[in-house]
């Protein structure tokens, strides 16, 4: 399958319903527990998803569009929702995930992006050299990746409670 905007933009749309659907009104047991130490929990990674949608992909996505013959990426604080969600519950984070992608969707398709501006770019500050098609197309992983991780942190809640059906379990052996 080869990138478009649309065929994006129809799985952006859905990240919020699939989170929603997941998530939404379930125990504490399964919204904030992680994998140890330093990993995510669910509640972390929507707070994150909000705060990529809020301060990295549309943002970036207007620096790579300008005039500005400087277009570079300011970094970006991946950890930022650990701070931001404090105080929130699980169903507040995926009710404002739901209105700031809408909003994003909406902007996104404001930006009227044609072909010819699919390979325009800017610089990351650690990857170097990207285009508008690799940013977009990063988003959407990135949200497939998040929906994967979500499954996996839930999953591993019932790993000791599997028994044998482990070894048919992949998503209780990833790491």
């Amino acid at each position: 399958m080869s990138f478009t905007i649309n065929n994006s933009i129809e799985l952006l749309k859905r990240s919020p319903q699939t989170l929603h659907s997941i998530l939404y009104n379930v125990d504490e047991n399964w919204s904030h527990k992680n994998e140890g130490g330093d990993t995510w929990s669910p509640f972390d990674v929507i707070g994150h998803l909000i705060h990529c949608d809020e301060y990295n992909w549309i943002l970036r996505l207007e620096i790579m569009l300008s005039d500005s013959v400087i277009k570079n990426f300011e970094p970006f604080d991946r950890f930022a929702q650990l701070q931001k969600s404090k105080g929130k519950t699980i169903n507040q984070l995926l009710d404002e995930f739901v209105k700031i992608r809408l909003a994003s969707i909406e902007k996104l398709i404001a930006l009227n992006i044609t072909n010819e501006q699919l390979s325009k770019s800017a610089i990351h500050p650690e990857l170097g050299s990207v285009t508008v098609s690799q940013l977009i197309s990063t988003w959407v992983v990135h949200d497939l990746d998040h929906i994967a991780q979500i499954c996996r942190v839930m999953a591993k809640q019932y790993k000791e409670d599997v028994g044998p059906w482990i070894k048919n379990l992949k998503i209780l052996r990833q790491q």
